[in-house]
């Protein structure tokens, strides 16, 4: 824990002096190859970071902090894309900030749906412009997550009596324990993100226990700043290359079914930085396989959405069970497989017991 603690205080100073590096880059050098050329260092450090430290917690956050979010980031920023290259006049604190938190700003102006949405049958933009009205509120009551935390303790203390409980609740149980944990990391540095700069930030999630689709899981619900990161970075250049190959009316699927082929190769990466153990690639298999889904539900979606439709107490359950049973069959094997549960078992273990001493101190 001390050795973790250390190497954090110890990276810090470097990540701001390799994102200050960035913003000049962004400033002198014009976008293109040679911009790209002059942030691979960078991008290549951030590759690096989450290698240094023993903690699940730490490794699985910086690892999708810095590896994945920000390298994507300075990947748009080569060529004057995305986020960091919005606002001209951004100052260096915001800058870092946007690179390497997983934050949005809210636009007051109208924005796009992640994933096409294809309901009504549209045929035109693979983007539906929608109103931010559709947006759920960032400003989440804290209530909410206050009993998320709660709950998550409460799921904490159970697991010690794990020997008495059947193995799929207990997996059921790791579902809800990586959403809470994953949910309670964001908006706490979205909160000193909001709170230190000012900002106005868009939620990560929006209650993904709701979703009725596997569209509306993944493009609206689930962990919203990879589904605004992937857009510019992976969907919208393979749309633009699949529409040359095989036409608009298949270019969709394949965008879509690219960008979770490359979401899967990301938390296989996230994987390895927390296991450490040679991939088996089933966690990328349960993006693929998602992605498959995704498409066949988006074709089915343009052939019966206009004379039939699941009403939304079948279609909830029936999304939310097939994504617990996929997680049961690739997704949680893989934690397991990598101790990554034993090991984030031990770290509250180890923390329990700084709290006690440090309780006891004062």
């Amino acid at each position: 824990m001390e050795s973790n603690i250390f190497n954090l205080i110890k990276i810090c100073p470097i990540i701001i002096i390799s994102l200050t590096y960035c913003y000049w880059i962004r400033t002198f050098i014009q976008p293109g190859t040679k911009r790209l050329l002059c942030l691979l260092p960078i991008i290549c450090l951030n590759l690096f970071i989450p290698l240094t430290f023993t903690s699940v917690h730490l490794t699985g956050t910086l690892g999708f902090f810095f590896a994945w979010l920000a390298n994507f980031k300075l990947l748009l920023l080569s060529f004057n894309k995305g986020p960091l290259s919005s606002h001209s006049s951004i100052s260096r604190p915001r800058f870092i900030a946007l690179s390497c938190l997983p934050i949005k700003i809210q636009q007051n102006s109208k924005t796009k749906t992640p994933i096409p949405d294809l309901k009504n049958g549209s045929k035109g933009s693979n983007f539906e412009t929608k109103p931010t009205s559709k947006t759920p509120n960032s400003n989440t009551p804290f209530l909410q997550y206050a009993i998320k935390i709660i709950l998550l303790g409460i799921l904490v203390k159970i697991y010690d009596y794990s020997e008495n409980i059947h193995p799929k609740i207990i997996l059921i149980m790791y579902c809800f324990h990586i959403y809470f944990m994953l949910e309670i990391i964001l908006v706490i540095f979205a909160t000193m993100a909001r709170t230190i700069l000012g900002l106005e930030l868009e939620p990560q999630f929006n209650n993904p226990i709701l979703s009725t689709s596997l569209q509306d899981f993944w493009g609206r619900r689930w962990n919203l700043m990879v589904t605004s990161i992937m857009r510019p970075t992976v969907y919208e250049p393979t749309l633009k290359v699949a529409k040359n190959l095989v036409g608009l009316k298949w270019a969709t699927l394949v965008a879509v079914f690219g960008t979770f082929v490359v979401s899967g190769l990301m938390h296989e990466l996230i994987l390895f930085y927390l296991g450490r153990l040679e991939p088996t690639f089933k966690m990328f298999g349960f993006f693929v396989f998602h992605g498959v889904c995704l498409t066949v539900e988006i074709v089915l979606k343009k052939v019966v959405t206009d004379r039939w439709q699941l009403p939304r107490f079948v279609s909830g359950p029936l999304t939310v069970g097939f994504f617990f049973a996929t997680c049961f069959w690739l997704f949680l094997p893989e934690f397991i497989r990598c101790r990554v549960d034993a090991m984030a078992f031990e770290e509250y273990a180890a923390l329990g017991v700084f709290v006690r001493n440090l309780t006891s101190a004062l």
